[in-house]
């Protein structure tokens, strides 16, 4: 067995960014001390959600990279000998800006980036005007605790995102993630989305033979413009098997502090039970790159 403690952070946030992370500072304080060994922290942490609306005002927010946050981040992973993973508003360049995760080594180095690849576009989740699409490809990240399949929330959709993450030898995927309930929504639909969300990633973890974390953010944000009633994020961050099986499950409404303790080796008894890499069809996948067959 080669066990690996992982911890998450199941927040939610405010519009005093300072706030958001002190409490992220106590909360990687706290899964360290329990044993974490890697933390996993969900999308846009340091701020309120603000693709709510389309305010230019809102790209004050960037920062380059490195930069402040990876400085802070850097040092507690330093301090504390975890590696992090967090999510980021990245300034590129002046009109130039990302949705980036950025992995920090636990001697508080970055150990790799990831560019948000696919950019949602829907009422409240205006990313297409905040965000260019990432050009690093689905590429793991090494770190000392293994090969980090690192994406970014709508990526968690896209099953090609995450078996390409797996062909490259990624030992876990991880989907820090902003979402949440549409107001105008019947319970029944609401629930329907939210099911199909963690259906589809935990479908990623029983293709791949691979565990799955996604850490989702909690609580209601007010759209600013008014013209919504807000987004309710709707948490259930959880973890899943490498057959799909769910090993922990946060609360829908309540913010959350948990470790989870896996097997990563069991990935490989898996994928001897189950071989789909052996037995794929490369030779008849070309159409996968047309946007559409007709």
């Amino acid at each position: 067995m080669r066990e690996l403690k992982i911890g998450f952070l199941q927040q939610h946030n405010t519009a005093d960014t300072k706030n958001n992370l002190l409490r992220l500072a106590e909360g990687i304080s706290d899964l360290a001390k329990r044993g974490a060994q890697l933390i996993v922290l969900q999308e846009l942490h340091n701020s309120l959600y603000f693709c709510q609306t389309e305010d230019v005002g809102n790209f004050d927010l960037a920062e380059p990279i490195p930069g402040p946050s990876t400085r802070f981040f850097g040092e507690l992973a330093k301090e504390f000998g975890v590696v992090i993973v967090t999510s980021l508003f990245e300034k590129r360049a002046p009109g130039l800006y990302h949705n980036t995760a950025v992995v920090l080594e636990k001697d508080g180095s970055i150990a790799g980036t990831y560019r948000k690849m696919h950019i949602p576009d829907d009422p409240a989740y205006y990313e297409k005007f905040y965000f260019t699409p990432g050009d690093l490809g689905f590429h793991p990240i090494e770190t000392s605790v293994g090969k980090l399949g690192v994406m970014v929330c709508w990526d968690q959709w896209y099953p090609e995102a995450a078996r390409l993450m797996a062909l490259q030898g990624a030992e876990l995927l991880i989907y820090p993630t902003a979402i949440g309930y549409e107001s105008s929504d019947t319970t029944e639909e609401q629930q329907r989305q939210r099911t199909a969300w963690q259906t589809v990633q935990r479908g990623h973890a029983v293709a791949n033979g691979l565990p799955v974390i996604a850490v989702n953010r909690v609580g209601h944000e007010p759209d600013p413009s008014g013209q919504t009633n807000g987004i309710q994020f709707w948490g259930t961050s959880f973890v899943a098997g490498p057959q799909g099986e769910l090993i922990y499950e946060a609360s829908t409404d309540e913010e959350e502090s948990i470790i989870v303790e896996l097997d990563i080796e069991h990935s490989e008894q898996v994928r001897r039970w189950w071989p789909f890499l052996r037995d794929r069809r490369t030779d008849e996948y070309q159409d996968i790159l047309k946007r559409y067959i007709d």
